[in-house]
């Protein structure tokens, strides 16, 4: 069945790749200039936002959704990316993540105007009204804590996106009988079967983020990691 799924992957990726959105260079400048604290910049190297966000598909003028967004990193990445013609949704759900990351949260708030911050469950949210939506590595959090939430909350992503808006998933790939939960991991097949069951389809993966100097034993906050894991990026469409 591993074979199998990743055989999928593969397949869809070599028949679905997207042509260029986004102006990579342009972005990476941008972001380079952006106003941004030290510690967001020192992230840009091993996170390759650009080349990432044009690999799923994102374009300027986009109404994204940055779901389980904690402090906002990608939030912001992503309210420079779709310029001023675009918005992006910060989606956290109430309690501790959103109160330890408030005052990072308000300060993204004033620098990017096309930022909205919404505390609460995405249903909130009107139906068929976002372009794009993805979460970067969060999404084994819920997978591992419950399949059933998982399930419900991707489908009030999978709701909440338009006909043919796309779902981008990064995340820290996890070893099949391994104490994912612990580690902070999930198994890419768990990940896969887990949101095509919820009626996305995967039109692609991306190995811009691999590291295989990572063997998967440690959690992602392992100093010898240096904050960058072996991750999986995954495209998926709303049909």
């Amino acid at each position: 069945m591993k074979f199998f799924i990743t055989s999928i992957a593969a397949f869809f990726c070599f028949l679905t790749q997207v042509s260029a959105q986004l102006d990579v260079e342009d972005l990476i400048s941008a972001l380079k200039n952006s106003g941004r604290p030290l510690a967001d910049l020192e992230r840009d190297s091993n996170r390759k936002a650009p080349e990432v966000l044009n690999f799923l598909g994102l374009e300027k003028g986009m109404q994204a959704l940055d779901f389980v967004a904690i402090g906002g990193w990608y939030s912001e990445v992503l309210a420079i990316a779709v310029g001023p013609s675009g918005q992006v949704i910060m989606q956290n759900n109430p309690g501790r993540m959103v109160d330890n990351n408030i005052d990072q949260i308000k300060e993204r708030l004033s620098r990017r105007q096309n930022i909205s911050h919404h505390v609460g469950p995405v249903s909130d949210l009107p139906s068929d009204s976002v372009d794009f939506a993805m979460t970067a590595l969060n999404f084994y959090d819920i997978y591992n804590r419950s399949a059933e939430e998982a399930h419900d909350r991707l489908t009030q992503v999978f709701n909440t996106l338009k006909p043919g808006g796309v779902f981008g998933v990064i995340d820290h790939h996890g070893t099949e009988g391994a104490d994912n939960a612990s580690l902070h991991r999930i198994v890419f097949e768990d990940a896969v079967k887990s949101i095509t069951a919820t009626g996305f389809a995967l039109t692609g993966t991306s190995d811009l983020l691999v590291n295989p100097l990572d063997d998967h034993t440690l959690g992602p906050f392992d100093p010898s990691l240096g904050r960058n894991t072996d991750r999986f990026i995954l495209r998926f469409v709303k049909p």
